[in-house]
C-alpha cells in the first residue's frame, strides 16, 4: 500500500480526534512563533470542524497548593521560566464550540487523571492529532502515552510550539522516529 494512502486511512476523520494541548493565553503569549502557530492551529481546527471531527482542548487546572505534588512544586520553583497563574492567563486563546470538550488536567499527560482514553475508545477513535504548547512537555508526554496505549499519535509540526525553540526542535527530532509528524497543510490534504 502506498504510504500516502496508508496515512490517509490512519487520519481518516471518522477515526481521528484533534487535541489542542494547553492553548492558553499565558502560554501562547510566550512562544517563539506565536503568529505562525496561531495561523496553523486555526487551519487545523477549521478543517477538523468542517469534517465534524471530535475536538478536545486541554486546560491546565492547578491543584490547590496543599494538594499539589511535591515533585511539581520542586520543578516549578527551579524552572528558569516561570508562569504566574492568573485567571486570564489560564483562559483558552481559541474558543471551543458547544460540541467540543474542554478537559481540565493537572499533569503533562492527557491520560492521567482524566476520562480522555475512555471517551476515545467509546467513540472508536484510533488516531489523535496533537497541536499545542509545549512541544517538549505535554505534547510529547501525551503523544508517548497515546502510542503506548495503542493510538496513532500525529504531531502537527507547525501547530506545536514552546517558549524554548531548541527544546521544541529536539522534541520533534525525538518523535519523528516513532510517531507521525505532518505539517498542517500535509494533514489537511490527507483529510
Amino acid at each position: 500500500m502506498e504510504q500516502n494512502q496508508e496515512l490517509k486511512e490512519i487520519v481518516a476523520p471518522d477515526r481521528t480526534a484533534v487535541l489542542l494541548w494547553d492553548v492558553q493565553n499565558m502560554l501562547v503569549d510566550n512562544i517563539f512563533n506565536k503568529n505562525a502557530f496561531l495561523v496553523n492551529t486555526n487551519e487545523v481546527l477549521a478543517a477538523a470542524r468542517e469534517k465534524n471531527m471530535p475536538v478536545f482542548f486541554s486546560k491546565i487546572d492547578p491543584l490547590p497548593e496543599r494538594f499539589e505534588s511535591p515533585v511539581r512544586k520542586y520543578f516549578a520553583k527551579h524552572r528558569v521560566f516561570q508562569f504566574k497563574f492568573t485567571p486570564t492567563g489560564l483562559d483558552l486563546a481559541l474558543e471551543p464550540l458547544a460540541n467540543e470538550t474542554v478537559i481540565r488536567k493537572n499533569t503533562a499527560s492527557i491520560f492521567i487523571g482524566t476520562n480522555f482514553e475512555q471517551m476515545l475508545r467509546n467513540a472508536g477513535i484510533t488516531t489523535i492529532v496533537l497541536a499545542g504548547i509545549a512541544t517538549e512537555i505535554g505534547v510529547e508526554s501525551s503523544a508517548r502515552d497515546a502510542l503506548n496505549r495503542g493510538f496513532f499519535p500525529v504531531i502537527v509540526t507547525d501547530a506545536v510550539s514552546s517558549f524554548n525553540q531548541a527544546a521544541h526542535n529536539r522534541s520533534l527530532e525525538n518523535m519523528q522516529n516513532m510517531m507521525i509528524l505532518l505539517s498542517a497543510k500535509e494533514l489537511i490534504a490527507l483529510w
